[in-house]
């Protein structure tokens, strides 16, 4: 298990390193992060609605969405056993500040103090595996600001990022997001692709105008993002995402839906002329400009045509909103790339970690330990070649490549669901499908009509559905 491979590693190094203080404390520091919960960032320009895609993925208004000065710093969400709130300045000991919330969101007084980290503990089920990193927007209008959240995603040689993975947020492809995610990925051997990065469409019920259709048009971007060139090993994959639908479905009221139900009851003739102008809808309506806020004219037109449609219940409103928002397809790329890979991803930060104290030392043996299992290690393998098939880098026949993306854990890393079978296929079924595909890919790679890369990919899979059999035994 390769956990227990970087495990002994860091051991050594620790032992190594023992008479270099610091060195020795900060590699103790990524022994103890094997065992905390994965560390995803949420990044992005400003304004592309970090904070409220934060939000929907923890359930809950926790991130300020406004402009305050708790936006411009590097706020770290994790559960905790009772909410809290913890300023960790440049200089000097923490400070716990009190928990106090403003139309639901957190308000945070840092009386003008030079901060490094603000930590939220929160009691939450979202947060009990994955601690998610609120940072502030790249390219803001403050450099200041903006450096904040580049030293934190791309530090120096001598400190490396505290994020396993990030999400990586952007209203349109700019050359900015581009050139950020080519900063943030790691370069070196076995490192060539972004294995540990999704990017996001947010704020995507903006697109085409905020009709009710947006989302259609906005999902084939995404889809056309994947294999755009300027992408190519930078992201893992491209979603696209509503954001404050998602929030606002996540948390929806009682009080909302009447108030929605009440706009669907409303001519659509009206209703439509009304929305074509925040203005007009509102009208001097604070319900109205309530409504406006929490869901954005995309949203309300949602709702109601989702309304007039049959949906007659908050809870199955919530659920359509949240589906059609696109936070679900976001949580499962999450699950599948993220979740089910944390100790894999947990790893490869304590190993690119102990890359740069060995390179800035002198290493000798243990720099050598940790290329091999870099290089070597065949789950990274697999996520760069996964990455590789998704954006056109590496092409297979069209018939192929479902399989293998199946196989590579697009849906999952379990042999049951690599296999195409149910998630509770016995193991002697697990076994004949895992022989039957691994004959298949061997035949594939023999294929003498296949290119050289074609070739290659096919091996990769070859060796994942030998693990597979191993495992099935």
């Amino acid at each position: 298990m390769i956990t227990d491979e970087v495990r002994r590693v860091l051991s050594l190094a620790v032992d190594a390193y023992r008479d270099q203080p610091r060195a020795a404390h900060f590699l103790r520091g990524q022994l103890d992060r094997l065992d905390s919960p994965l560390r995803v960032a949420i990044a992005g320009r400003v304004k592309a609605g970090k904070s409220t895609l934060l939000n929907a993925l923890v359930g809950d208004s926790l991130a300020p969405t406004d402009a305050g000065e708790c936006t411009r710093v590097v706020t770290w969400y994790q559960d905790g056993r009772s909410p809290r709130v913890v300023l960790h300045p440049v200089a000097g000991s923490p400070v716990s500040l009190p928990v106090v919330r403003r139309d639901g969101a957190l308000s945070m007084d840092l009386g003008g103090a030079a901060v490094n980290r603000l930590v939220v503990d929160w009691p939450s089920q979202s947060l009990r595996h994955t601690t998610l990193i609120d940072t502030p927007g790249i390219a803001s209008l403050t450099a200041e600001n903006s450096a904040r959240a580049v030293r934190f995603l791309t530090p120096d040689d001598e400190t490396p990022t505290e994020a396993d993975a990030v999400v990586y947020l952007m209203k349109h492809l700019h050359s900015a997001d581009a050139s950020f995610l080519e900063s943030f990925r790691d370069q070196g051997v076995a490192r060539a692709a972004a294995v540990n990065t999704v990017a996001v469409i947010s704020r995507a019920d903006e697109i085409a105008g905020g009709r009710v259709d947006a989302m259609i048009s906005a999902r084939a971007i995404a889809a056309r993002y994947r294999s755009a060139p300027e992408l190519h090993g930078l992201a893992q994959n491209v979603i696209a995402v509503a954001g404050l639908v998602a929030m606002a479905g996540r948390t929806l009221t009682q009080a909302e839906f009447v108030a929605l139900s009440a706009l669907a009851a409303e001519p659509r003739e009206s209703l439509e002329s009304s929305l074509l102008s925040a203005d007009r809808f509102t009208s001097g309506s604070q319900e109205r400009t309530a409504l406006l806020r929490r869901f954005g004219v995309f949203g309300i037109r949602l709702a109601v045509t989702l309304i007039r449609q049959g949906v007659r219940s908050q809870a199955a409103l919530a659920d359509e909103l949240v589906t059609r928002s696109g936070l679900r397809d976001l949580q499962r790329v999450l699950q599948t790339q993220f979740s089910e890979r944390r100790d894999l991803l947990k790893a490869r930060s304590a190993l690119l970690a102990l890359d740069r104290v060995v390179r800035t030392s002198g290493g000798g043996r243990l720099a050598g330990e940790v290329e091999r299992i870099l290089a070597g290690t065949h789950e990274f393998t697999e996520l760069r070649l996964l990455s590789a098939l998704r954006s056109g880098v590496v092409a297979l026949p069209r018939p192929m490549v479902a399989e293998a993306e199946r196989l590579l854990g697009e849906e999952g890393i379990a042999p049951a669901t690599r296999l195409g079978l149910a998630p509770d296929a016995v193991a002697a079924e697990v076994r004949q499908t895992a022989f039957a595909a691994l004959r298949r890919w061997q035949a594939h790679a023999e294929n003498p009509m296949l290119g050289r890369k074609s070739a290659d990919a096919c091996r990769v899979l070859v060796r994942t559905c030998e693990g597979l059999l191993t495992r099935g035994r």
